[in-house]
């Protein structure tokens, strides 16, 4: 419940026609308090840079406090907006609008006015930045989360606020990527859901089946008939209705779609509301986080999905499968967002030297000949005899060698790499290693991403370029020699975690935490005030 403020004259200098009628004496008056205004919010206003360099533009003047109209839509406005944070998974005490009402209700001298001025910008800025960019610092959470968050100068907000319509200006500051919209819609049934008792019961069993009947099976009929997943049916047996239903639901949490209610399969189906609210929940703060263009073509990465697609203007072009880095400290892919600028032909790989001296050395140091795939070259480029070398004298600290592979079949590149230059050393590339593309989870890279399909991916990339894409990216391939070839229109891509999605058709998808990092947001998330409104309730 929020109050409005029409009848509140906060902004004493408008009662002065009225006051002077009374007496020549109270336009002193009148002015004492208002220069009394002025020096409460110069001295509320002191401790934030910004806010002080904004009121002292404007001379020290408000733009919440008064009683003409633009005042009052304002503050109505603003406290309608802070009343329904919650909608946008923002916790409501983060705001603390009771204080600021009660500061309002008692707002009678110039000096509890400015103060209660000062605090409604404040609120502005704090809620400005949050439903815009996030209420977590992406790298404080997990170090691998390397997003760059796009802030909103401060003081520009501020004054453009104070120029603007207030709704309007409220309105436009929450992401409006169509993404957004449906995490906020699915957020919204899924609190209906727990209201009215979530799933149901939990299914018991290890496997169920095509003509299996018992308990299991009607546990699991109902738990797919809550989810949406299967018409109401009286059956009790494990039919080619259930069957589809349970397809359904493989294929929309990245399961292997076999029909068959398996270990893994259960494990998902057993998820319960609750935390799949969380994970919608992290997925909106995570859209906040990459609240920019996205570029009308781009390249995006669900590391979750283990997928990569080609987007052009909203819809997916090109997708195919990927591998991911290892669920190991070291070998995690990072999450950011970069330029893909050129592509690679018969690409050489030079091995990253923690691979070199945590996983080559040691086996060198066993026997000089291991790893006869890699030349060892010195600092100038120059072969390295190996008979001439003795390993076990290098550490991973001193070993002075770099490695290559040389362009081939079986380079672990494979046959083309793609470029976004970056500081992790992270890119797309193929692998000789096909068969990781058909297994559910594909976690086991070094840290960079292979595609299934990397030449369709590359005749994507130069459809834009090239008449003839495949020819030319053939003819390049047949030479056998290390080519490169730059995108003349160079394309963003984004390495993004998403446990919870939308698909074209708007449809809520999940996906397991393979990282765990996800768990780690909501964890931070709860501990900023965010939780589950229907569980509160």
């Amino acid at each position: 419940m929020f109050v409005h403020w029409r009848f509140f004259d906060l902004n004493l200098r408008i009662l002065a026609p009225a006051i002077v009628a009374v007496s020549l004496i109270l336009p002193t008056a009148i002015a004492a308090q208002v220069t009394a205004f002025r020096q409460a919010v110069a001295e509320a206003a002191a401790r934030d840079d910004d806010l002080a360099a904004f009121y002292r533009d404007r001379n020290f003047e408000g733009i919440w406090t008064g009683s003409d109209e633009q005042a009052q839509e304002r503050r109505n406005t603003f406290l309608t907006v802070l009343d329904g944070t919650d909608a946008h998974g923002l916790p409501p005490e983060r705001y603390n609008t009771s204080n600021v009402m009660a500061m309002l209700r008692e707002a009678r001298t110039p000096e509890q006015q400015g103060k209660v001025e000062v605090e409604l910008s404040r609120l502005l800025l704090q809620y400005a930045r949050d439903v815009q960019s996030g209420i977590l610092v992406p790298g404080n959470v997990d170090e691998l989360i390397k997003r760059e968050v796009a802030y909103r100068d401060r003081l520009e907000t501020i004054e453009e606020f104070a120029a603007a319509n207030a709704g309007t200006f409220l309105r436009a500051l929450p992401p409006s990527s169509p993404e957004y919209s449906r995490l906020m819609r699915e957020k919204i049934e899924l609190e209906a859901g727990l209201l009215n008792g979530g799933w149901g019961p939990r299914v018991n069993g290890r496997k169920l089946e095509l003509g299996d009947s018992g308990q299991a099976v009607v546990a699991l009929r109902n738990r797919l008939i809550s989810m949406g997943y299967l018409p109401r049916t009286a059956s009790q047996t494990y039919d080619e209705a259930l069957e589809m239903a349970v397809r359904k639901f493989q294929e929309m949490h990245g399961l292997e779609v076999d029909g068959t209610a398996g270990e893994g399969t259960l494990e998902q189906i057993n998820v319960s509301m609750e935390r799949r609210l969380q994970s919608v929940l992290v997925a909106m703060e995570r859209e906040r986080w990459i609240n920019h263009e996205k570029g009308d073509r781009h390249i995006w990465v669900n590391l979750t999905d283990f997928t990569a697609r080609i987007v052009d203007n909203d819809v997916v072009t090109f997708q195919t499968r990927s591998v991911i880095g290892a669920n190991d400290a070291d070998r995690q892919s990072p999450e950011f967002s970069d330029v893909m600028e050129f592509m690679v032909i018969n690409p050489s790989w030079y091995v990253p030297r923690s691979i070199m001296t945590k996983e080559y050395l040691p086996q060198l140091q066993r026997n000089p000949n291991a790893v006869r795939h890699l030349e060892i070259t010195d600092r100038r480029g120059r072969v390295v005899n190996r008979a001439n070398v003795d390993f076990t004298q290098f550490t991973r600290r001193n070993f002075p060698f770099s490695m290559r592979q040389p362009p081939s079949r079986s380079n672990a590149l494979g046959l083309v790499k793609f470029m976004f230059p970056n500081q992790y050393n992270i890119y797309l590339h193929d692998t000789p290693a096909k068969n990781l593309f058909s297994r559910e989870t594909r976690a086991y890279s070094h840290g960079c991403i292979r595609l299934n399909d990397p030449f369709d991916f590359a005749y994507e990339l130069l459809a834009l370029q090239e008449v003839d894409p495949e020819g030319f990216f053939q003819a390049k391939l047949g030479t056998g020699r290390e080519n490169r070839v730059d995108l003349e229109q160079p394309v963003p891509v984004h390495l993004v975690y998403r446990t919870a999605f939308t698909d074209a058709l708007g449809n809520l998808q999940f996906r397991r935490d393979v990282y765990g990092r996800d768990a780690r947001v909501w964890q931070a998330l709860a501990r900023e005030g965010v939780a589950i409104s229907a569980v509160q309730g």
